[in-house]
Formats: C-alpha cells, sequence, structure tokens
C-alpha cells in the first residue's frame, strides 16, 4: 500500500531511474501469473533497496521473505565482487520461477536461496552479515529480529517491510487482530532497544531502517 495519493506516487516512480528490462519482465509476470502480487517490492522500493545496497557494498546480504526473487536482485546489485546473498522462503513453490529470472542475470551464482523455515535455518547460519532484509510473515519479526542479531556486524543494518501495515498501526485494533499487534509491538521493540538507531521510512508499507550500533 502507499500512503502517498496516487498521482505523488506516479510522480516519484516518474522521477526514479527505471527497472531493468529483466526486473520490469519479473514485475509484470508476477503481477500477472503469481497469487498476491502486493507481496512484490516493485519498481519504487526496489530501486531504494538497490541503492542501500550500493551504499554499503555488503559482502553478505541475509534476506528473509523471496517471493518472486525481485527484492533479491535489487539487494543483489551492490553486492561486492566476492559478495553472496542467502535469501530464504519456506514456499518452495516459487522457486523455479525465481531461478528462471536469476539465471538471466548477472547476480545468479551470487544468490543462495534456502527453502525452508527461517526459524529453524537461521541458528545454522555461521555468517556475519552487513545488510539484512526482513520481509516475511509479520509475527515473527521480533523473533527473526534476535536470531539475526548476533550475526550482524556492528554497524550493520537490518531493513524490515510493512511496518507500517495498511495504516493498520495508527487505528484502533481488533483483539482478533493478530498481525498488527505485532507489528505495533516489533515496532516499539525496536524504538526501546538500545543496541539500535532506528528510523521508521513511509515508504509503501513502512520500512524500517535499523543499525546495530
Amino acid at each position: 500500500m502507499d500512503f502517498l495519493p496516487p498521482n505523488i506516487t506516479a510522480y516519484a516512480e516518474a522521477l526514479t531511474s527505471p527497472e531493468s528490462e529483466l526486473l520490469y519482465r519479473l514485475n509484470r509476470n508476477t503481477r500477472a501469473h503469481i497469487m498476491a502480487p502486493r507481496m512484490l517490492s516493485g519498481h519504487l522500493q526496489g530501486r531504494f533497496l538497490a541503492m542501500i545496497s550500493y551504499m554499503l557494498r555488503p559482502r553478505r546480504i541475509l534476506e528473509l521473505g523471496t517471493y518472486t526473487g525481485y527484492s533479491a536482485l535489487c539487494l543483489a546489485e551492490g553486492l561486492t565482487d566476492d559478495g553472496q546473498l542467502i535469501t530464504i522462503d519456506q514456499n518452495e513453490e516459487l522457486e523455479e520461477f525465481a531461478r528462471s529470472y536469476w539465471q538471466q542475470s548477472p547476480y545468479y551464482n551470487k544468490i543462495d536461496f534456502r527453502v525452508g523455515l527461517a526459524t529453524d535455518i537461521l541458528p545454522t547460519l555461521n555468517e556475519t552479515f552487513d545488510l539484512v532484509f526482513i520481509d516475511a510473515d509479520k509475527r515473527n519479526n521480533s523473533t527473526y529480529f534476535d536470531l539475526i542479531f548476533d550475526k550482524l556486524r556492528p554497524g550493520g543494518f537490518i531493513l524490515v517491510d510493512n511496518v507500517l501495515w495498511s495504516g493498520k498501526v495508527v487505528e484502533l485494533v481488533k483483539p482478533s487482530d493478530l498481525d498488527t499487534a505485532a507489528v505495533l509491538a516489533f515496532n516499539q521493540k525496536i524504538q526501546d532497544d538500545p543496541r539500535v538507531e532506528n528510523v521508521l521510512l513511509p515508504v509503501r508499507d513502512g520500512i524500517m531502517m535499523i543499525r546495530k550500533r
């Protein structure tokens, strides 16, 4: 969900560097053929992720929530020559679709796709990450953060998507709305954590940018 008026969003996209032809096709075909295309990062957010990656020049990136592989391609753009991106998703049905686009990119050999539950896979990773992108099930954001934190280098960054949750974070939360409650609790947890600095960016559905002190 974009919180700006559609014409402002369109203007922002028009004044943002375009997607590559490969990303454009991935974007288009995800929306045409895959369920829940709202989960796709898309043009504006994708260029934001790529820009952050170029700024940091990370050697190791971790992504939770692969979907059709669009954000992985964007994040991989800024990797160092010997860099690697590990992306985790439990939906094995989309693996072939994502790989078919990664194979057409110069980053294919830098993307390591792990199928399974992130809560099972994260404890097995013996890596130190420079950049982490969390875009998975919202109820586990806090758990993912805790599992990742010691694997993030000092000065490293975590980006967490959907922290505005379609605007529900500023509405009265129904007792049955466990997802919104989880997003609210996570946002406050980050705000109260003295080990980090953070800024909540109203980009699309909200991105929490976190820097480990």
